[in-house]
């Protein structure tokens, strides 16, 4: 699975690169992950910013300047905190591109937010372009955190390549 990542990572590279983009990062779940999977590759400070790993509630507010009634109303696992932890990295950044991961890596959950649901989201120009759930089912901790820096990777790539 680690080749799989270095793969799309080299991928995100090249296209970053082509296109002269900087990318930026806000994760929960993943802890760090997309963000020591780009940073792996060689010469990724033309393309890398930075990452912010915002875990609780507190930091997601401080760091990234997530709204605590949408934390409130929505939760932190959900595609609205997605959204603004992209933005709020695009805007504490001198990126042009963020991603952002939130979910529940396990164990535990609920009946409405069960472990493996995990909601992503991609932004750019100051504006959200993508927001997706994903449920990885009970894998465990670390396979969910795995899937989810594959999953989020691949998004960052797709968009990417979209991006003139």
């Amino acid at each position: 699975m680690r080749q799989s990542i270095c793969q799309i990572t080299k991928e995100i590279f090249e296209v970053a690169s082509l296109k002269k983009i900087v990318i930026a990062s806000a994760e929960s779940c993943t802890g760090g992950m997309l963000s020591s999977a780009i940073t792996d590759i060689p010469g990724s400070s033309a393309i890398f910013e930075c990452g912010f790993v915002t875990y609780s509630n507190i930091s997601k507010m401080k760091l990234l300047n997530v709204n605590q009634i949408t934390l409130e109303s929505f939760g932190a696992v959900s595609e609205e905190v997605a959204a603004e932890m992209a933005i709020g990295a695009l805007k504490n950044s001198k990126a042009n591109i963020a991603i952002s991961v939130t979910g529940i890596a396990g164990p535990g959950g609920s009946d409405t937010k069960p472990e493996g649901m995990v909601c992503f989201s991609v932004a750019f120009e100051k504006d959200i372009k993508l927001t997706k759930t994903k449920q990885f089912g009970p894998l465990g901790r670390n396979l969910v955190r795995e899937k989810a820096t594959i999953y989020g990777l691949n998004l960052l790539k797709s968009v990417l390549s979209k991006r003139p």
